[in-house]
């Protein structure tokens, strides 16, 4: 379908990545870097101000990413200052748009506000990240293990977890 949208005249086909040129004004206090590269948008955000762009992200009609289709962690070490990242997926159905939003948090203070109230999706998601990486997710409605037994003691995603386990 993109090969008749690219050959017919006068129609241009949507880009793939949502223009964020407005989210860099509107959150200043929020946003820290707005990285492009491989054609992809990814946006480091603090955790504080992190509910309001969310918000901002789903509500805003020329933007509308309506889709949480992912959460993600990682860990970068633990001789990494900031050792966690988490990243948020979110896609637009109605434009066709990708955009990434990450957060890096300090091993002592890795938790974040839920994003349960904005897409219910997250529900799941947060508990993985929760689950595999010790991300505690403030405000969420059921944090507790998915994949792991609840009795279960450590994080196994995380770098300094032993390979044979506790």
């Amino acid at each position: 379908m993109s090969e008749t949208l690219e050959k017919t005249p006068g129609v241009k086909p949507l880009p793939r990545y949502a223009d964020v040129s407005l989210i860099r004004n509107k959150f200043a206090e929020t946003v820290q870097e707005i990285i492009e590269a491989v054609s992809e948008v990814t946006i480091v955000a603090k955790r504080e101000g992190l509910v309001e762009l969310m918000t901002f992200l789903r509500d805003e009609p020329s933007l509308c990413f309506d889709y949480l289709s992912d959460i993600g962690g990682v860990d970068l070490g633990e001789f990494a200052s900031p050792r966690f990242a988490v990243a948020y997926q979110l896609y637009s159905l109605e434009y066709n748009h990708r955009l990434r939003i990450k957060v890096f948090l300090e091993e002592d203070d890795a938790h974040l506000p839920t994003m349960w109230s904005i897409w219910k999706a997250s529900n799941w998601l947060e508990r993985e990240v929760y689950d595999m990486f010790g991300v505690t997710f403030d405000g969420h409605p059921d944090l507790r293990r998915i994949l792991m037994p609840a009795d279960y003691e450590g994080y196994p995603l995380r770098k300094d977890f032993p390979i044979k386990g506790y």
